[in-house]
């Protein structure tokens, strides 16, 4: 086997997307390919068939590999919940919530944790593709860092450096990085990657001769042009860009502080007559068809931040004048009437009445759901999952939203209550008529869904970004490490 590493100058490089293009780039040239990132840190996460929980981000890379996401593609996911601390999963199993300092006082036996993953890929794929984190060379980390140099050394890989150009100082992101890299770590290089490049390439012609002076022997493998359409996910949720997406009517995404699986929104920009934006003020809610509250990684803290902001009374407000109003996972416990977390499991402990749009209250204990289902909308059929804390219970009866069908026994799940629905579902707005009966329910005459479902729209992003990597990357030092 052999191991190709995606690293980054910073945090939100790039590094995902390039790692995801190399995948299905792979795939494309006939590799058996798997992706591997030993610690992620994002609430954007995924259920695996074995009931499992992973980044996101590497269960699109195995989508691209032509996989299923399994959690040794992610050994270590930590999922913040404060500014200080995190719930730690393991293996794909929640392990309870840790501080920083404590994690890292674990560092030998979850490094430990890490190599025997890594060693158990080397009969099961020809090349596996490891994303970093943030920077290789933050030298205050370097000593417990398992993500970025470590696992290269283990395997005996190689690398490539991806730098954001849109961010500015390119080439002090590239110099800097290889200086301050061991001479051990720099000859296993293949090459840089300037990456989200805006604008005229001709006039960008030749960064290797800028960087040369200051990173001997670092070559320029090529400058990747952005394109905004191939762009399947991102790993924590969103970029800044992403904010406020499409034009027509205006669907408004709460701004939690502690939001979660904020992907759930991008089916939605596929469509015409749309508008998605993420809001954070009442005043912003004025002119919205329709309103998402979605998931939710402290769902008392984020319950109590709504009602601080005024969001709280101005969502409640709208759902009055028959604005639907939809809650995704957490947000679909902050619906109803209580939410209640008295050792606080989830997140802040407490007891915190909820909007009242439900007739519901949910309580928190140690058990976590994390399950894909198949979901059942107008005779279509697909993917989605739950992952959860909590147990939502109904005072009084009310219809479900929809069926789903959980290892072939179909169940009612989620709720309507007139315009206002809730569903633990991620993934709900992938099929094309979920989102024409939310758009017909908020009157959004002008909305035209695409007709295919998020997830086979991605396979299509998936090639076409592999496509765009060969044809604007030198790949023969990669080929010729790979034997290709």
């Amino acid at each position: 086997m052999k191991a190709l590493s995606v690293l980054g100058t910073c945090s939100g490089a790039g590094k995902s997307w390039v790692a995801t293009a190399f995948c299905a780039w792979l795939r494309g040239q006939g590799v058996r390919v798997a992706p591997f990132k030993a610690q992620n840190m994002s609430n954007t996460a995924w259920a695996t068939a074995d009931g499992g929980e992973i980044a996101r981000s590497q269960a699109v890379q195995a989508e691209a590999c032509g996989l299923e996401p399994t959690p040794e593609m992610n050994p270590i996911l930590l999922k913040p919940t404060s500014i200080s601390g995190s719930q730690l999963v393991l293996h794909g199993k929640a392990q309870g919530h840790f501080a920083a300092m404590e994690y890292y006082r674990n560092f030998d036996r979850l490094w430990r944790e890490v190599t025997d993953v890594l060693d158990g890929w080397r009969d099961r794929c020809d090349v596996l593709v490891l994303e970093g984190a943030g920077s290789p060379v933050e030298l205050n980390l370097l000593d417990r860092d398992l993500v970025n140099l470590r696992p290269i050394r283990h395997l005996d890989g190689r690398w490539v450096l991806v730098g954001d150009i849109d961010r500015g100082g390119i080439y002090a992101q590239l110099a800097g990085t290889w200086n301050l890299m061991d001479p051990d770590d720099r000859r296993r290089g293949l090459g840089a990657i300037v990456n989200r490049f805006r604008g005229d390439l001709r006039l960008f012609p030749d960064p290797e001769t800028y960087l040369a002076p200051h990173a001997p022997g670092f070559r320029v493998l090529g400058t990747v042009p952005l394109r905004r359409d191939l762009q399947p996910e991102e790993e924590d949720g969103l970029v800044a860009s992403d904010e406020d997406r499409g034009s027509g009517e205006l669907i408004a995404w709460l701004r939690l502080p502690h939001a979660a699986n904020l992907t759930d929104c991008q089916p939605w920009w596929s469509d015409e007559g749309v508008r998605t934006r993420w809001v954070a003020l009442p005043a912003d809610l004025a002119n919205a068809r329709a309103i998402v509250i979605p998931g939710s990684k402290n769902t008392i803290a984020d319950l109590r931040w709504l009602k601080a902001t005024g969001l709280a009374p101005a969502v409640v407000a709208a759902a009055g004048r028959g604005v639907p109003v939809i809650g995704l996972c957490g947000g679909y416990q902050m619906l109803g009437e209580g939410v209640c977390d008295p050792a606080g499991i989830a997140g802040d402990a407490g007891e915190e009445a909820g909007l009242g749009l439900l007739p519901s209250r949910t309580t928190f204990s140690a058990d976590k759901v994390v399950r894909q289902v198949t979901a059942e909308c107008d005779g279509r059929e697909w993917a989605a999952y739950e992952i959860h804390m909590g147990r939502t219970e109904f005072r009084t009866p009310v219809e479900s939203l929809h069926t789903v069908h959980d290892k072939g026994v179909a169940r009612a799940e989620g709720a309507r209550h007139g315009t206002v629905w809730g569903t633990y579902l991620h993934g709900w707005f992938e099929a094309p008529e979920v989102r024409r009966r939310v758009a017909a329910a908020a009157g959004m005459a002008g909305h035209r869904a695409h007709p295919l479902p998020w997830a086979e729209q991605r396979q299509a992003v998936y090639t076409a970004m592999a496509a765009h990597l060969a044809a604007h990357l030198d790949l023969d030092p990669v080929r010729r490490y790979l034997k290709l």
